[in-house]
């Protein structure tokens, strides 16, 4: 006769295999959850593994990197932006840079020294605005220098600093934004291997931009209000620095108004003189401005400043002779743009404040504030805070 106790006994402590099967792949799927929640935070982990396939840059050149880059140069400090959006350290990935504080404004550039001291020390490399020098850039030894469209290097300065071991790669944020920041984010998302991390920021803003679209298209074909956007308002006693075609102008005619400027001036930028302004009388003044107007006595906005004083020096600005006669002034329809948020990688912004300023009745439901703070949550490694748009009204 068979003893039950005894089997009993021989069984306790086992789990039935069916039970130990079930917890071991408990236990796989919890440490790859964990992982992969860890690497999506981390500052050197790839969102996706180099696989040394060749890149095209904004120059039409093909690219061969054997991994993610390390050692980045910039030749525009707007690029920390970019980089910003798509890694949780941008600074960490720089060994050169221009130094332009005035491209991010100095309280955003006391953001970042206060995220990452060693900004400060960087070694410095001519900027896109002025003429290309190679030889900082080779001292610095970077992986890649990723360059401006706008920076007017020379096929031969490409080839030296190739011929060093550093790979180019050109991008544009800011002469044809619309044609070209999709392809050049996507571009630096491979660059450092944060490409899940650029589709997604992407994708944000592709949203964001069918929205305007699809409300632009609503609209009647002859509803396109005349715009005076003068850029760097305030800058000098000489009227008017504006936009073409191209740049901020494109801005303008996306979101449903008639860029004055566009009429007048072939290329993304140029100046209008005063009577011409006056002869066109615009529905809607925009000025751009920023913390470098400040001496100047021009528009002033953007981190550091508040509400009351970008209100102040748009109302100085509007009541210069000639332009507080405009239609425009006259009707209230007077706003000022940070001029540091508009050339920048995050110009869904600006399209967004555009839109509710040139068909206010059309995006009332439209919240540029509220893209802002997403955009600071998700995805900015150092957020924008400030008055970075005002209206007189």
């Amino acid at each position: 006769m068979q003893d039950n106790g005894a089997s009993a006994r021989r069984g306790a402590g086992r789990w039935p295999w069916p039970r130990l099967w079930i917890v071991g792949v408990l236990a796989i799927l919890i440490a790859i959850v964990a992982f992969a929640a860890w690497s999506d935070r981390s500052p050197t982990a790839p969102s996706a593994r180099a696989d040394g396939a060749p890149l095209t840059d904004l120059r039409g050149r093909s690219i061969e990197l054997p991994g993610p880059a390390r050692r980045i140069a910039i030749d525009d400090s707007r690029y920390l932006v970019a980089l910003g959006l798509i890694h949780p350290d941008p600074v960490s990935l720089l060994v050169a840079w221009p130094q332009d504080v005035n491209r991010l404004g100095p309280e955003t550039y006391k953001q970042f020294l206060a995220r990452s001291p060693g900004l400060a020390g960087l070694p410095r490399i001519a900027s896109s605005a002025g003429a290309f020098e190679a030889e900082a850039l080779l001292a610095a030894h970077p992986d890649v220098a990723v360059l401006s469209l706008e920076s007017g290097v020379t096929d031969a300065q490409i080839a030296q600093l190739e011929g060093a071991g550093i790979k180019v790669v050109v991008l544009d944020f800011f002469q044809k934004p619309f044609d070209n920041l999709e392809p050049s984010l996507r571009l630096l998302g491979k660059l450092t291997g944060r490409e899940r991390q650029a589709e997604a920021f992407i994708a944000f803003r592709a949203e964001h931009m069918k929205r305007i679209a699809d409300g632009v298209a609503r609209l009647a074909k002859t509803d396109r209000p005349k715009v005076f956007l003068e850029a760097h308002a305030g800058m000098s006693p000489e009227c008017c620095n504006a936009p073409g075609k191209g740049n901020i102008g494109d801005y303008i005619a996306f979101v449903g108004g008639h860029n004055i400027g566009a009429d007048a001036i072939d290329k993304s930028f140029g100046k209008l003189n005063l009577e011409y302004v006056i002869s066109r009388d615009p529905d809607v003044y925009i000025a751009t401005g920023g913390p470098h107007l400040a001496k100047a006595g021009g528009l002033v906005l953007g981190a550091g400043f508040s509400t009351e004083q970008a209100r102040a020096s748009l109302a100085k600005v509007a009541a210069r002779q000639g332009i507080a006669g405009l239609r425009a002034v006259q009707a209230g329809r007077v706003h000022g743009f940070s001029h540091q948020l508009i050339n920048s990688p995050l110009d869904i912004v600006a399209i967004e404040t555009f839109a509710t300023w040139v068909h206010p009745e059309a995006f009332r439901d439209v919240d540029p504030a509220r893209t802002l703070e997403e955009v600071n949550r998700r995805f900015l490694a150092v957020p924008y805070r400030g008055s970075y748009w005002v209206s007189l009204k």
